[in-house]
């Protein structure tokens, strides 16, 4: 705070006495520099200071008045497969070991999806749990674990509750269309995506149409766009004109919830859409550069959020190479619509490229023209989804109709994002973080450049970036692709979460287990070639291995699902029954000692025989372990089971035997050494996500692995992991290095 002062006060004085334009400019640069610095000092000081704070790094059990600041954000299932959100607060009092403060500070609520999930911005109530620290580097003052439902004390202002019902009529509209379409829509129009596909979310990022789903200034563009071009048709002045497009903006403002974000957007959007009007961009940027610094100096959080960094840049891009790239576009007879929609998603896609390489350390190859080709069906699928959102009040008909309409484009959109996705390449590795945006921004800047002084570069440029794709596409099929040809066994790489396929014939696998999230196991099923499987199994319900369950039966022909003999009951058993029937798959109870054999699969089931009551954990002593025959060798298969279920499998079977174990509970310290070294495997896999907080694999197991004459594998350091035999009946396997294509 201190030195962002002294900065400012330098700065002003140093202007006044050197009375030069360029000491002026830089003097303006270094005084709205150390401004925010003092606003973020400031925030910093305060939130330091508060009570707020202070209870948290106790752990205190309070209670507090608050109010709610924006949407719940769901989030994955905890390990009782329970869902939960977090939801952005403002804290006005606490009560606490008792005493009381008035505060006015911002607060992270985790709590139960069921109770806390349809909170409205702007409610109040009051919750109770255990205060926590906040993340470092976050102005919020602390974290709040809520012990049960909120005590509502308020009902939404009126605008929040009408927006809200407009909100729920759009995505009662969108039920008439297909999975894909249906949850796509609410987030074309106002940035809802708690209806999409987790998969068809991983294949937007992929292709870089991520910004689409968001709320942002193109939405609104879009809509004003609309409003002033009907209103151009019938003739209005150019007062009335800016008048009922102001009204417009705001009322879309109100549809999609007047959050600090969505106000941002409204502003990036008025001046993308006033820059591509009236082809000023250099009127445009200092008006971008001052909303940008506005809403910094009123929100510091903003100055490192992901979501305002990449609105700001594509804006920026929009309006610096908007009008040249239209101009140039129409100057080879491109259409009018169509040379305005390209010249938006090039400008876009090319300006906030750096930014997402830093953020994702990838390099989407098909962003671009995924996002050009995308670019037609934006507008249309916007605007016929607000009319369907205003139509719903009126006649759910007349909305569901144009939800239909607007269904068209979004099923173009889905389709290129599942083709994009699903190319060679598609994403690439890049180095993350400020060196990687670095690189990639001085790579686009030299193209830029060079492209411009130098047009015979410019086409030695093109020829080779089409010999790469002409020539580096075939060349591809020479390299080992993955999973390796003649795999048995291949471990998915999906985080902290089990995600094993046994190859059943061509397109065909078992699974054992789905991992946490549904677009990573997909991914591992698409990069296989799994269309059919015939069994999936499930060794427990904790969300480490049922979270992904979606993406397994997403668009696969799923034969049966198979769960442990007496499978913990609770929220998890009731979604997997729940989407066993919306698929129309059977859900088959196990039975100890029972062979199914598929192919050249053979699996037996080993245990339980029955649920464990006692132990440390007794879901995870109760996971259904099962050994797979395949090609000659044998495969265990066991769950979670901990020191407790893995001494009862070695009395149930002491003569157990395999090749490949699967180390039980993502290599965790609770094993059995008598029966690690009982199974004899040559191979240990360790199934485990890189960074989690449970100190997974132990350091200590895989020396005691490695001291058992084993050879461990593990997917946080190596990445897939893929297992087979050769001609002369040898045990080999092979990894697969994150990001990359091939073994």
């Amino acid at each position: 705070t201190f030195v962002g002062a002294a900065v400012c006060a330098a700065a002003a004085g140093g202007a006044f006495l050197v009375r030069r334009r360029w000491a002026a400019g830089a003097a303006a640069v270094l005084v709205l520099a150390a401004a925010v610095a003092l606003s973020i000092g400031l925030r910093v000081a305060a939130r330091d200071s508060s009570p707020l704070a202070q209870l948290a790094e106790r752990a205190a059990v309070a209670t507090v008045d608050l109010v709610v600041g924006d949407d719940p954000r769901v989030l994955v299932a905890g390990p009782g497969g329970r869902a939960r959100v977090l939801v952005p607060v403002t804290a006005t009092a606490i009560r606490a070991a008792g005493r009381s403060w008035r505060v006015r500070d911002d607060l992270i609520v985790l709590a139960d999806a069921a109770t806390w999930g349809r909170l409205l911005p702007g409610q109040r109530l009051t919750g109770t749990g255990v205060l926590l620290p906040a993340r470092a580097g976050d102005l919020t003052a602390a974290a709040l674990a809520a012990r049960g439902p909120p005590e509502l004390s308020g009902a939404p202002s009126p605008l929040q509750r009408a927006a809200g019902a407009l909100r729920a009529g759009l995505v009662r509209a969108a039920g008439v269309l297909p999975d894909g379409p249906r949850g796509l829509l609410p987030g074309l129009v106002v940035g809802d995506t708690t209806g999409m596909d987790p998969v068809l979310i991983e294949q937007f990022r992929t292709t870089g149409l991520t910004h689409l789903v968001a709320v942002s200034g193109a939405n609104c563009a879009i809509v004003v766009g609309a409003v002033l071009w009907l209103l151009r048709r019938v003739g209005l002045p150019r007062l009335a004109l800016v008048v009922v497009a102001g009204l417009a903006l705001a009322g879309f403002v109100v549809l999609v919830r007047p959050s600090p974000s969505v106000v941002r957007a409204a502003a990036m959007g008025a001046l993308a859409l006033l820059a591509l009007a009236t082809g000023r961009p250099r009127a445009a940027i200092p008006a971008l550069s001052a909303t940008v610094l506005v809403l910094v100096l009123l929100n510091p959080t903003l100055a490192w959020s992901a979501g305002f960094a990449l609105s700001v840049c594509a804006t920026a891009g929009i309006v610096v190479a908007g009008p040249g790239v239209t101009e140039w576009l129409r100057a080879r007879r491109v259409p009018a619509g169509v040379a305005e929609a390209l010249a938006v998603s090039v400008g876009a896609a090319v300006a906030t490229a750096p930014l997402i390489a830093a953020l994702s350390s990838a390099v989407s190859l098909v962003a671009v023209p995924a996002n050009v080709l995308a670019a037609p069906a934006v507008p249309p699928a916007t605007v016929l989804g607000v009319l369907a959102t205003l139509l719903g009040p009126l006649s759910p008909a007349a909305a569901s109709g144009c939800a239909l309409l607007a269904g068209l484009p979004a099923r173009w959109i889905v389709w290129l994002a599942e083709r994009g996705s699903a190319l060679p390449n598609a994403r690439l590795p890049w180095p993350g973080g400020l060196s990687g945006a670095l690189l990639l921004t001085g790579l686009l800047l030299a193209g830029l450049v060079l492209g411009r002084r130098l047009p015979r570069l410019r086409r030695l440029g093109l020829a080779v970036a089409c010999g790469v794709l002409l020539i580096g596409t075939p060349l591809r099929g020479l390299v080992p692709g993955w999973p390796p040809p003649g795999w048995l066994f291949l471990a998915c790489d999906v985080g902290q979460g089990d995600a094993l396929l046994l190859s059943a014939g061509p397109g065909t696998a078992v699974v054992v287990d789905t991992g946490p999230d549904p677009a990573p196991v997909d991914g591992c099923l698409r990069d296989a070639g799994v269309d059919r499987v015939p069994l999936l199994i499930l060794s427990h319900l904790h969300a480490d291995h049922v979270g992904g369950l979606a993406g397994v039966l997403r668009g696969r022909d799923v034969g049966a699902i198979e769960v442990g003999p007496q499978p913990e009951l609770g929220p998890a058993w009731a979604q997997v029954q729940d989407a066993a029937a919306a698929a129309g798959i059977p859900v088959l109870r196990s039975v100890v000692g029972e062979i199914r054999s598929l192919a050249e699969v053979s699996v037996e089931v080993l245990a339980p025989q029955v649920a464990e009551h006692g132990t440390r954990s007794d879901p995870n002593n109760s996971s259904l372990v099962v050994a797979v025959r395949t090609g000659g060798i044998t495969i265990l298969c066991s769950g979670d089971i901990e020191i407790e279920g893995q001494r009862s499998l070695l009395r149930e079977h002491p003569d157990i035997r395999a090749d490949v174990l699967k180390v039980p509970h993502h290599g965790s310290s609770y094993q059995d050494e008598r029966f690690l070294d009982g199974v004899h495997a040559r191979l240990a896999i360790i199934s485990v996500g890189a960074g989690n907080d449970y100190g997974h694999p132990s350091a200590a197991l895989i020396q005691t692995l490695r001291g058992l004459g084993m050879q461990v594998v593990r997917t946080d350091v190596d990445g897939a992991v893929a297992v087979g035999v050769d001609q002369d009946s040898r045990l080999w396997v092979a990894v697969r290095a994150r990001g990359s294509p091939a073994a």
